[in-house]
């Protein structure tokens, strides 16, 4: 499946590019990377944006670059990761630097969640934090999830958030 575009208000959520590839891999080298099991070098970035663009053909979905509508700047990302390294569909989302704060992650990841229960053949999604990342439990709890103790884990120390379909 080709990635499609997305809208919101604010937000353009875009299939990613190469050159989405230079921020990208500043984020995932910068010490908030430590959230994501980095910081990362440079092929270690790579093959993280490489899977989350590959999901797509692979899964029928993957990730897709937040941008706002009204300048057409790249504040993050969001996706739903699958595969081997995740043990159900995570919600995922990431904010470069100086766009945190403003909502983006929540309005990008409802609208993400949202197509997939639109469109895939899933009843619930997950989204792994770390446990001492405040902000992003803050973002899954403001979509709807609730702490899910028993859930499987990416890392044993993972907080998992989940999320339900709507009846």
């Amino acid at each position: 499946m080709q990635a499609p575009t997305l809208e919101t208000p604010r937000l353009r959520l875009r299939p990613m590019r190469e050159a989405d590839f230079p921020a990208y891999a500043a984020l995932m080298a910068s010490p908030r990377a430590r959230f994501m099991g980095g910081p990362y070098d440079i092929p270690g970035a790579w093959g993280n944006f490489c899977h989350d663009a590959g999901c797509w053909p692979l899964f029928g979905h993957g990730a897709l670059m937040l941008e706002r509508r009204e300048d057409g700047v790249t504040v993050g990302q969001v996706g739903l990761n699958a595969g081997p390294l995740y043990p159900e569909t995570e919600l995922g989302w990431m904010l470069y630097d100086g766009h945190e704060g403003r909502g983006y992650a929540t309005e990008g990841a409802a609208r993400l969640r949202d197509w997939a229960w639109g469109t895939l053949p899933i009843e619930t999604l997950v989204s792994y934090t770390h446990p001492d990342n405040d902000a992003s439990k803050a973002v899954a709890l403001r979509l709807g999830a609730v702490e899910d103790l028993d859930a499987p884990r990416q890392d044993p120390e993972d907080c998992v958030f989940r999320y339900r379909r709507a009846a």
